[in-house]
């Protein structure tokens, strides 16, 4: 178990890099990486590379470590450092993916800062980070997590700072047990993304194409564009597509991979996909 003397100790003194540059995060006998996963916009017959969502990945001794293993291990008053590690690793690596026009997605969660000045004294950190990596504070759309035990009044001013900062918002995991329509109505998200696991189980009933349609339609009412993660068999695709999604990303369209590999903008042929897509296809070589 990882304990608590992180927290006491300034972001950047726990950056590191490696032989090529890559940095790495070290929080006790853990390593923190980023990794990147290809997100895709429909055009015409293709997909797009449009985007990337950076994804924490732990490693001890070299080895792959669950996030929520890893995470578990955590005192609870480390979170906050761990999760501010981690969004300067991703952004700061970012730069060394050598792809242009790509919008970069991370995570937030809101229950980690959960008072107001600890909150807003973290978004002043992205700013300084976002300033010295000179990024385009619109090129990153930062995914709230939704959580039942959020508060509704701080969500709200966090969003606003956001917003201020000129950063994108977008509400993930919708679809899941704490998504609600006065969530949807407080944040006003740039972007929904839908839940992989409840966008998978929709699939399996005969009338997906039409309730996901009505769905999506209504979203869009609300002016937000609709991410489908989870896609990972040829209907998912299918049945994303026919509703009407403005972004996918998911197994069967590229896998996450660790910050330093060659991504490939070459899009990807719809029919490939919809037909031939027993073969995981990835962006990244």
């Amino acid at each position: 178990m990882t304990k608590g003397v992180e927290r006491r100790r300034n972001v950047h003194d726990a950056i590191f890099a490696d032989e090529i540059g890559i940095e790495y995060g070290v929080v006790g006998d853990h390593r923190l990486w980023t990794a990147y996963q290809p997100i895709f916009a429909p055009r015409d017959a293709v997909l797009d590379p449009v985007a990337v969502e950076a994804l924490m990945q732990p490693r001890l001794s070299g080895e792959v470590v669950p996030v929520d293993t890893f995470l578990a291990g955590l005192a609870a008053e480390d979170r906050l450092f761990v999760e501010t590690l981690s969004r300067t690793l991703h952004i700061r690596n970012f730069r060394n993916l050598d792809a242009q026009g790509l919008q970069l997605f991370f995570n937030y969660d809101p229950c980690v800062n959960d008072h107001p000045g600890r909150a807003l004294a973290d978004l002043a950190n992205l700013r300084e980070q976002i300033e010295e990596c000179a990024m385009d504070p619109a090129d990153l759309v930062c995914e709230i997590i939704e959580k039942e035990a959020a508060d509704d009044d701080l969500l709200a001013e966090i969003v606003q700072e956001m917003r201020r900062l000129g950063l994108r918002v977008a509400i993930d995991d919708f679809g899941s047990d704490h998504s609600t329509e006065d969530r949807l109505r407080l944040l006003q998200p740039d972007i929904v993304k839908i839940d992989g696991g409840w966008f998978a189980e929709l699939c399996r009933h005969t009338a997906a194409e039409r309730l996901f349609r009505a769905l999506l339609s209504l979203l869009h009412e609300r002016g937000a564009k609709v991410l489908v993660e989870g896609i990972e068999q040829p209907l998912h695709l299918r049945v994303a597509l026919d509703g009407g999604a403005d972004m996918l990303q998911g197994f069967l369209l590229g896998r996450a991979a660790p910050a330093g590999a060659i991504f490939d903008e070459t899009p990807l042929e719809l029919d490939r996909l919809l037909y031939q897509g027993s073969n995981v296809i990835s962006l990244f070589g």
